[in-house]
């Protein structure tokens, strides 16, 4: 049995909005023209197959410096299940230790990849209502 690839792979961005809107747009525009795909057929796999990260695992961590509280549009595809450590420290001042604690910090957590906690009752639904799925 082969031992599973640890992978680190940093991407820095001075992000904006336009490229996963980009990508969409060209991808729906093109494939739609030469009558390859109908829009109503794209799916997960046809919008993570046209990023620039094709091929590459969804992170498993993403490191924010400089303690923005925010995502600014980095990988916004890709981070849907990724952990997230948010750290005061600059990214020019980010060190190994910075990035030991993230590791650690990371180690603690309780991937769920969208699943509720276990521990979780879910709450009754209201007669009639499908029950609600909340991620705490």
């Amino acid at each position: 049995m082969e031992e599973a690839e640890t992978v680190l792979l940093v991407k820095t961005q001075a992000g904006y909005r336009g490229p996963v809107e980009e990508v969409i747009r060209q991808h729906i525009s093109y494939t739609n023209f030469i009558g390859e795909i109908a829009p109503e057929s794209i799916n997960e796999d046809t919008i993570a197959q046209s990023l620039g990260t094709a091929g590459i695992p969804d992170p498993d961590l993403l490191i924010r410096t400089s303690g923005e509280v925010r995502l600014s549009n980095f990988l916004l595809w890709q981070v849907a299940y990724t952990e997230i450590y948010i750290t005061e420290t600059l990214w020019p001042d980010f060190r190994e230790g910075e990035f030991l604690e993230a590791l650690r910090q990371f180690q603690l957590r309780e991937r769920r990849f969208g699943r509720i906690a276990e521990s979780s009752p879910a709450p009754a639904p209201a007669r009639g209502q499908a029950p609600l799925r909340v991620a705490h």
